[in-house]
């Protein structure tokens, strides 16, 4: 594959936070995925890739935390992908079809949502390269229905998806606050499922989590609505935007293989601190995911 085949399915370029290097050689290459057809309460993450860049400007290209600088990095953004509008099954093909080709060309993916459900067919690829695939998830809701209004594809149920793709045991949640009791249920024999907390049992489960390749998705809704109000279904009572930063260097030390950041909604986020974090929690997954054995400040 090259530059052209990804391009195909992207509508416009992107630049994130001076993004400028060329796709053929650039390491880590950003995909926005603009959907947010099933949302269940505010829609308005669509406009979440663009929001993310649009503020990443306002951030530093040094991370004092890691002492790492991104000029030193090769990344390439795509801008976002091109999708019909409302067609969720269409949608969730060229959604596949894009991370394959990212994978299929050597790229470390870091993905922009959206609505979560997105989450589901990026990873699907992944699932197929790395038999021994595991998931941590962070997020404020459990995500493990089986159908939301009976609709089957829905941003409720994709780590349900996730799960059964994968197998039992083979997801960890993190900061989880909300869902059904059948999810919580679900959850006992199918997830690593931890309630509220994010850094301190992440930090737990990293020893079990070594050795294997992990897929690191984000709902930006496990920060607490004062943190980050700028999402679509938000649950107060979550992590600090401090913790959540840490919680993704405290992930550096792991064979992290692809990462998705989903559910900003500018239309809910009039400061764009929302954006702004998501920004700067980018920028350390470049930093880290993508750069080994360097020190961590903490």
């Amino acid at each position: 594959m090259t530059k052209r085949g990804i391009m195909s399915l992207v509508e416009n370029p992107g630049i994130f936070m001076g993004a400028a290097a060329d796709y053929n050689v650039a390491q880590t290459a950003i995909l926005g995925i603009p959907m947010d057809y099933t949302v269940s309460f505010r829609p308005g993450t669509r406009m979440g890739p663009q929001g993310i860049r649009n503020v990443s400007t306002g951030i530093e290209e040094y991370s004092l935390y890691q002492d790492r600088d991104l000029a030193d990095y090769s990344y390439f953004d795509c801008g976002d992908l091109s999708l019909p509008f409302g067609n969720v099954e269409r949608s969730l093909e060229i959604i596949e079809d894009a991370s394959s080709m990212l994978l299929e060309d050597g790229k470390f993916p870091i993905f922009l949502g959206g609505e979560h459900l997105v989450s589901f067919p990026l990873i699907k690829p992944f699932a197929r390269k790395y038999p021994e695939l595991r998931v941590v998830h962070f997020d404020a809701h459990a995500d493990l229905r089986r159908d939301y209004l009976g609709e089957g594809n829905s941003h409720s149920t994709v780590m349900r998806k996730v799960a059964e793709l994968l197998g039992p045991k083979r997801v960890y949640q993190f900061g989880i606050r909300s869902g059904t009791k059948e999810e919580f249920v679900f959850a006992q024999e199918f997830t690593h499922l931890t309630v509220e907390k994010v850094l301190e049992p992440l930090q737990a489960a990293l020893p079990g989590l070594a050795g294997v390749p992990i897929y690191v998705t984000l709902d930006i809704d496990v920060v607490d609505p004062a943190f980050a109000p700028g999402t679509g279904t938000q649950e107060p009572g979550g992590c600090t935007s401090r913790e959540i930063i840490s919680a993704i260097q405290a992930l550096s030390v792991l064979n992290v293989v692809g990462f998705d950041l989903v559910e900003v909604s500018p239309a809910t986020d009039s400061s764009e601190r929302t954006a702004l974090l998501a920004a700067k929690i980018t920028r350390e997954a470049i930093l880290g995911f993508t750069g080994k054995n360097m020190p961590v400040i903490f």
